[in-house]
């Protein structure tokens, strides 16, 4: 029963993405654009996977590094790599903020058979941002809730660099 509603809930158009060999998906109404790679001006003394902010059609918005963020190693940027503005929902309250992947995909339409719960391991709260995981041609995509992925303290960290 939980099953099928996480399935009804999760089940969607996802825009898929690369870090390293794994792959993602953001649910396509949390995407508001895909930019390539700019000039990120740093903010000192802010947590590492936070990279600074970018200056897009005069709003600043802040930037994370997906890599950093899932402890995976840093590389350096490829004509591939670009930044996906997103926005978050917490609260009550909207902000945009642009994640660094290493590549886009494409968007896909997972249905409720094609996506299961993600596995128990370790915490539950190590798993709070994972919608569940999709199966689709072969392939396993993490399909993630942005909303969650940003932890209190880096959104209160994010709310002060803008």
């Amino acid at each position: 029963m939980a099953n099928d509603i996480l399935q009804k809930k999760s089940e969607g158009k996802y825009l898929t993405f690369n870090l390293g060999k794994e792959q993602y998906g953001l649910p396509i109404i949390k995407v508001k654009e895909i930019i390539g790679m700019m000039e990120i001006t740093s903010m000192p003394q802010y947590k590492e996977h936070f990279k600074g902010v970018i200056n897009l059609r005069d709003k600043v918005i802040p930037v994370i590094d997906m890599r950093l963020l899932f402890g995976m190693p840093e590389t350096e940027a490829t004509d591939r790599t670009c930044i996906i503005v997103v926005e978050i929902e917490r609260n009550g309250k909207v902000f945009l903020c642009g994640i660094i992947v290493d590549s886009v995909s494409d968007v896909r339409n997972f249905n409720g058979e094609q996506i299961e719960d993600a596995p128990e391991i370790g915490s539950s709260a190590s798993n709070k941002f994972i919608l569940g995981i999709a199966k689709q041609d072969g392939e396993v995509k993490i399909l993630l809730d942005i909303d969650q992925i940003i932890v209190e303290e880096d959104l209160e960290m994010l709310r002060k660099a803008i």
